[in-house]
């Protein structure tokens, strides 16, 4: 930790390559928030990049050094919603997902849901916390820092999310039966 806080100091200070060798360390880490948000691996490059750029950027207002990775997971986050944003008018259809729209009688379409497809079904807010909290361990403390939102704001979108998933597996498995 205390390696992490002297390269943080020397970023700071305008040391290039301390602040590569900082990114590094979290590049993966980054990557997988981004690609869970973006659910492709160009898209969660393209945030990566930008939250790259960004915290490059703004490494100078940093004010404590101890929370470099939830200042940069944070950024990393509002990177990939402001992706989604900008997209959010636009609608793809996949070229597999074609023919099913087109005609499903053909297909034997699973009832069993992914992991994916769950969180998925949570909004912004949401998938944020439970991210937060089960992929990347956070307290609820720290995702309420992080977000930048109160305590009880935190723990309340946890539960919500939490109640919605169960929701959700609850019916899918009445269904599988």
């Amino acid at each position: 930790m205390r390696r992490i806080e002297n390269l943080v100091h020397k970023a700071r200070s305008g040391d290039h390559h301390a602040y590569i060798t900082l990114f590094q360390q979290y590049e993966q880490q980054l990557y997988r928030t981004a690609f869970v948000y973006v659910n492709n691996q160009q898209d969660a490059l393209d945030v990566i990049q930008e939250t790259a750029y960004r915290s490059f950027k703004l490494i100078a207002t940093l004010r404590e050094p101890k929370y470099f990775k939830t200042w940069l997971i944070r950024i990393c986050i509002t990177c990939a919603i402001d992706l989604l944003r900008k997209r959010k008018k636009v609608v793809h259809l996949k070229p597999e997902h074609m023919d099913f729209a087109v005609s499903n009688e053909d297909y034997d379409v699973p009832l069993s849901i992914s992991l994916k497809q769950l969180i998925e079904q949570l909004d912004e807010d949401e998938r944020s916390v439970v991210l937060l909290r089960f992929y990347h361990d956070f307290t609820i403390k720290e995702i309420a820092e992080v977000l930048q939102i109160p305590l009880g704001t935190s723990k309340t979108i946890l539960y919500r999310a939490l109640h919605k998933l169960r929701k959700v597996v609850k019916e899918e498995s009445v269904y599988e039966q």
